[in-house]
């Protein structure tokens, strides 16, 4: 393994004899022990082995193979990645193939050649590493229609990640987030990663608009239909026609139009307003809302029907509070923007103004810290931008809980790790600094949180 350590193999075994047998064979391994379902489950929480040898029949009862299958369920949905290698009975081929059908790696029927399963063992290792690898690699690609989002967040990557694999459908697409969250950019780089990126892309925000207006707005209307319709206007809808149409703030319909673009989702086709004809229109729609659509339900302001035809793909986009260091990351990416506009090169970020934008809880998010970054670009008296000159009243932040104590020290080191390289705007020697360690160990963590 690239760490140098012995990488760890897990044997769940309860003939001690043949336990035994197996760990004095691979002593290549740092070899993990057990004899039953609890004790495995202890070792994969702990260790999370890449491998793992297992005998399907297992404690209270070893004449079964009951308890083998759920451990095997169990160990996968805890890490999924975790080869695993099934010993069986000479003659239980038919186990061994529902043990490979629910996710096994490979199966050895008992009594084996050691020699042949330390090549299984081997083969196991080498895919584990290399899907790591793969994993590690496809976390520090950024998609090219979202390249200006900036985020080293995981959460919010696992949503890029999301767009990704539902721009090239038609599938609707519901974006929840606070205001000010991205939700436009997300819905955009929807349109410009699908099939209809040369076409239209159409947005109306569905709360700016005054309901007696805004069915014209969507529907469009004849010559004649009302006083003042001078002459035939298509609406959003009709115009969006093989492109993508975005309604955002969803959550603000009226009622009295929900039926009307329920029926479209269902049937495809519109009726302008004073219109006899039906129109084909085919459009992808995007929505988004800062509104709790099921809360809106439960009240009667929203119809539950039209929340399902819209919710085929619901994405929840993270407030800035909770992706972690990247305040810091976006303030220095404004900072460079706003001084080139306003031609004040060599401006930067204080100290105590990081500390205040890390400390604050933004509100308005990401919109929010570009209006004040903004400001203070323009308010700046040095080329070191303040606290005093950000304007901010900190507040401290709150820790979320954690699975165990593993977990908890990793999120622990990774937050650090992000929150120093978002401070030092990138720069891994000052990062390395302010975390009091040396670069190449930085970079050393950097590689195995797959930070770029």
């Amino acid at each position: 393994m690239s760490s140098g350590k012995l990488p760890h193999l897990l044997i769940v075994e309860d003939d001690r004899a043949l336990q035994t047998q197996i760990r004095w064979a691979f002593d290549q391994y740092e070899t993990l022990t057990a004899d039953d379902r609890e004790s495995a489950l202890v070792q994969v929480r702990r260790y999370q082995p890449p491998v793992v040898t297992m005998d399907l029949g297992l404690p209270p009862d070893a004449d079964s193979v009951s308890e083998g299958f759920r451990l095997l369920a169990e160990m996968l949905t805890l890490a999924p990645d975790t080869k695993i290698i099934v010993l069986t009975g000479q003659n239980d081929r038919t186990n061994a193939l529902r043990a490979i059908a629910l996710g096994a790696y490979d199966f050895f029927a008992k009594p084996f050649e050691i020699e042949m399963l330390g090549l299984t063992i081997q083969r196991a290792y080498r895919l584990y590493e290399l899907q790591q690898e793969n994993k590690r690699l496809l976390s520090m690609q950024q998609p090219d229609v979202l390249s200006g989002l900036l985020t080293r967040d995981p959460e919010l990557l696992r949503v890029c990640r999301t767009i990704e694999r539902v721009a090239v459908t038609d599938a609707t697409v519901l974006l929840l987030g606070e205001s000010g969250t991205g939700k436009e950019l997300l819905a955009r780089a929807v349109h410009e990663s699908s099939p209809r990126r040369r076409e239209r892309f159409v947005a109306i925000n569905c709360a700016a608009i005054p309901e007696n207006l805004l069915e014209s707005e969507l529907f469009g209307y004849e010559k004649g239909a009302f006083t003042g319709a001078a002459k035939m206007t298509p609406g959003k809808i009709e115009t969006a026609h093989n492109g993508t149409l975005m309604l955002d703030e969803i959550g603000d319909l009226p009622h009295s139009l929900q039926a009307k673009l329920l029926r479209f989702l269902q049937e495809r086709v519109i009726e302008r307003i004073g219109g006899r004809h039906e129109i084909p229109v085919n459009v992808r729609i995007v929505c988004a809302t800062h509104q709790n659509l099921k809360s809106l339900i439960v009240e009667g302001r929203f119809r539950e029907d039209l929340f399902y035809r819209l919710a085929e793909i619901v994405v929840n986009i993270p407030p800035l509070r909770a992706r972690s260091g990247d305040a810091a990351l976006l303030a220095h990416a404004f900072v460079r923007r706003f001084a080139d506009e306003q031609n004040r090169s060599g401006l930067s970020l204080g100290e105590d103004a990081l500390r205040a934008i890390a400390s604050y809880t933004w509100p308005g998010n990401v919109r929010e810290l570009e209006n004040c970054i903004k400001r203070a670009v323009i308010m700046a008296d040095a080329n070191q931008i303040t606290a005093e000159d950000v304007g901010l009243s900190g507040a401290e932040g709150s820790e979320a809980g954690v699975m165990d104590l593993r977990q908890a020290r990793d999120d622990a080191e990774r937050r650090a790790i992000i929150t120093a390289l978002a401070r030092a705007d990138g720069n891994v020697v000052r990062a390395a600094e302010l975390l009091g360690v040396s670069r190449p160990t930085l970079y050393d963590l950097m590689h195995r949180f797959g930070l770029k």
